[in-house]
């Protein structure tokens, strides 16, 4: 089912996401400095993502 034009936004839907997808969470944690290179990608940290 798709959105009544009337109620969207200008720039479409923009919905800040509050989960990360894997690839988002390792590049989050690398700028924190709490991954590096070859540590294991599967049991990540919990991070949020406007922090």
């Amino acid at each position: 089912m798709s959105q009544h034009s009337s109620l969207q936004g200008s720039k479409g839907i923009v919905v800040k996401r509050n989960v990360l997808k894997r690839f988002e969470r390792v590049e989050l944690l690398r700028k924190r400095g709490q991954w590096k290179e070859g540590d294991r990608v599967q049991g990540l940290r919990k991070t949020t993502p406007d922090a």
